[in-house]
């Protein structure tokens, strides 16, 4: 079984879509296997994004994600990665399509109600960060 990282960020949060998201990733087959809610602060947000550091829009993913709560979770299930991106859509909202999380509730970047890793390696990063441990 593979494993995965995905966050409600706070403008998802604030919407109250900590129940849908979850329910997608439930109703799909996966598993949750950690949950906490999380306030970043900025300088655990800047790590969490530091491979944006130095593009235009860091700033505003920094300010973004530490505006509120946030809900992580670990994931597990059969190619868990490729379910999850599937099932958030892509990162702008204005793309996704409809059926997915992005598509059916998000308006505009960077406000996009959920992150999720993009590969294993990023799963290890993000989740080590958010819950201070590996998974």
């Amino acid at each position: 079984m593979e494993r995965t990282f995905a966050m409600v960020k706070p403008d998802g949060f604030s919407r109250g879509l900590v129940g849908e998201v979850i329910r997608r990733f439930e109703g799909k087959g996966l598993k949750i296997v950690a949950l906490e809610l999380k306030e970043f602060s900025p300088e655990l947000a800047e790590e969490f994004y530091a491979e944006h550091k130095g593009k235009g829009f860091f700033s505003s993913l920094v300010e973004l994600i530490t505006a509120g709560p946030s809900v992580g979770m670990v994931l597990e299930g059969p190619n868990a990665v490729k379910i999850v991106r599937t099932l958030i859509g892509a990162t702008n909202p204005q793309e996704a399509q409809p059926g997915s999380i992005r598509g059916d509730f998000g308006l505009e970047l960077p406000a996009n109600i959920v992150h999720a890793s993009d590969s294993q390696d990023s799963f290890k990063r993000e989740s080590r960060i958010f819950f201070g441990k590996e998974f």
